[in-house]
């Protein structure tokens, strides 16, 4: 199966349905399934960045880092398409990954990677 990784908080915001494009400056023809690996990485800056243009999302988003998956699997959508132009208020472009079907799931520890990769995984683990 494929995955993408992404930094946290935004991996949160994808697999519990809150964000439905992850913009990239590449494109894939890849469609189908994918799942989410969060990395290690924290974008603190991000928080606030989020909570200023999404103010819904003030009392949901956690706000503590410890309170986020960091380094393995933490969910799965479906990419539907890759475009340049979306009218979703998360399209800041310039490639916007379309996501739909977003489901968050337990932590599965998993090594990251680059761009999409394979995940070597027993899908009724997921």
């Amino acid at each position: 199966m494929k995955a993408l990784s992404i930094r946290q908080p935004w991996a949160w915001l994808i697999v519990n349905g809150y964000k439905d494009v992850e913009n990239r400056t590449w494109s894939t023809n890849y469609r189908g399934d994918l799942l989410i690996h969060a990395g290690h990485n924290f974008e603190f800056d991000s928080i606030s960045w989020i909570l200023s243009k999404f103010t819904e999302l003030k009392g949901i988003l956690p706000l503590n880092k410890h309170d986020y998956d960091l380094g393995g699997l933490i969910g799965k959508v479906t990419l539907v398409n890759c475009t340049r132009h979306h009218e979703s208020p998360w399209f800041t472009g310039p490639i916007g990954w379309l996501f739909d079907n977003a489901a968050s799931m337990t932590l599965i520890p998993y090594k990251g990677h680059l761009g999409l990769f394979d995940v070597q995984i027993n899908r009724s683990n997921l």
